[in-house]
């Protein structure tokens, strides 16, 4: 470094290194040399010098690609604090610092911390920009999605409106960003409960992507897609399957049978055809997901134990418990084998291969699993959790199947006593705690 350590060219040399090996993929080398001429520049020109500023803000750049949020979010706030002294609140690399800080608490879930940010940014752009920039336009739909991602449809529908309108006008109807406004107000309105609103413009934005990219295009494939959901929210499975279908054939064809949004069409379908109540044709499908999953994403993946349980309600809902007993078995197994004993999913899994158990007419193989659910329950929830008394109706049950009515008896009297002191007399709970406990006796003789 003929100039020196600290001199600027040298910096400046450092840091536009730092960049491209942070583009070409090797973060941690960018990041050290990042962090030294970020040290260079503070030493010699001080907090808020401009290249302080911009070094600072492409070092949390740098941290934001290795996954490390933590370190970036400080130095995104500290980039932004001193730009708002130095540059003020309407300079560019103010509003595009509160951006990605922003979007750095996004990240993380801080929509409390997030929301406020793009407010600023979305301020800043409109004042500096003007309505019609592009950026301004990207604002206002990232505002909206941080509202409804925060659940306040009541913010985010407007604001889908008004970035809808904004783009149509700027761009036209046939523009990407048009239709992808559009998609986000239909999804805002079917996140609502709003199905007469979502239904047309789904239909809509499905129209235009099919003139304008085509018919297997992935855009033209997702808005297929999200019309079927519509149609299935607003219960109306015979409208969407046909729409699930086309979208699995274009998935197959474009992506393969192994891609992850294929997997997740090749569910869609059978969940629709469950919900028609065609069982036969729900069935292979679920069966084809599985196989996808074990194939893609190995046993321990969530997403391959969710396509195992689908099949296994799928067949218990067509009266076959029998064959899903080994798929609740192996997510029992799987589920102790990745999570705690104790964990909600383990706890859930033993109580289905147990109810499972009990349809398919095999209490002696009911009983321990219901045991353990009880005394786990007792344990982690507390006597007096609603769970905690369900798995004690639940092992009554299971106890007057196998014919041991003086077990069945004792384990409905405790639950009734609980549910008097916890619920009272007349609480529906209690009603039929007290219905259990007279079949038992009843079913004794006495």
């Amino acid at each position: 470094m003929q100039s020196g350590e600290d001199h600027p060219y040298t910096l400046d040399a450092c840091e536009d290194l730092a960049i491209a090996y942070s583009d070409a993929g090797d973060i941690s080398t960018a990041v050290a040399l990042l962090q030294w001429t970020l040290s260079g520049w503070l030493r010699i020109f001080g907090e808020d010098y401009p290249k302080t500023l911009s070094c600072r803000s492409n070092l949390a750049i740098a941290y934001t690609k290795a996954g490390d949020l933590g370190r970036a979010i400080p130095l995104f706030q500290q980039a932004l604090d001193g730009r708002l002294r130095v540059l003020g609140e309407d300079h560019p690399d103010t509003v595009a610092t509160a951006g990605v800080l922003a979007q750095s608490y996004y990240a993380v879930g801080d929509l409390g911390r997030a929301i406020p940010l793009f407010q600023q940014a979305l301020d800043g752009r409109l004042r500096v920009l003007g309505e019609d920039h592009p950026d301004t336009l990207t604002s206002r739909s990232i505002l909206a999605e941080s509202y409804q991602a925060a659940g306040d449809l009541e913010r985010a529908i407007p604001l889908f409106h008004r970035a809808f309108d904004e783009l149509l006008r700027v761009l036209g109807e046939d523009h990407p960003d048009t239709l992808t406004a559009r998609n986000n107000l239909a999804e805002s309105y079917l996140a609502a409960g709003d199905l007469g609103r979502a239904i047309p413009l789904f239909q809509q934005n499905l129209d235009d992507r099919v003139r304008v990219l085509g018919q297997d295009h992935p855009y033209t494939l997702l808005s297929r897609s999200l019309l079927a959901e519509s149609y299935l929210a607003a219960g109306n499975p015979g409208q969407a399957i046909p729409l699930y279908q086309r979208t699995l054939d274009g998935r197959l064809r474009v992506l393969g049978e192994d891609h992850p949004r294929t997997l997740i069409s090749l569910k869609n379908l059978a969940v629709a055809y469950a919900l028609a109540g065609d069982r036969g044709q729900a069935i292979p499908l679920y069966e084809r997901a599985l196989e996808g999953r074990l194939r893609v994403l190995g046993e321990d993946h969530p997403d391959t134990r969710a396509s195992r349980d689908d099949l296994a309600v799928a067949y218990v809902s067509a009266g076959e418990p029998g064959r899903a007993i080994p798929l609740f078995q192996q997510i029992l197994d799987d589920t102790r084998r990745v999570l705690a004993e104790d964990d909600p999913d383990t706890l859930i899994s033993r109580s289905n291969l147990a109810l499972v158990y009990y349809a398919a007419g095999d209490p002696e193989q009911a009983i321990p699993l219901f045991q353990q659910i009880l005394d786990d329950t007792r344990r982690v929830l507390g006597e007096d959790h609603p769970d905690t008394l369900a798995s004690r109706d639940n092992l009554a049950r299971a106890y007057e199947s196998a014919g041991d009515m003086q077990q069945a008896i004792a384990l409905y009297q405790r639950a009734l006593d609980e549910r008097l002191r916890l619920l009272g007399e007349d609480h529906p709970d209690t009603l039929a705690s007290r219905d259990n406990l007279a079949r038992a006796y009843e079913s004794a003789g006495d």
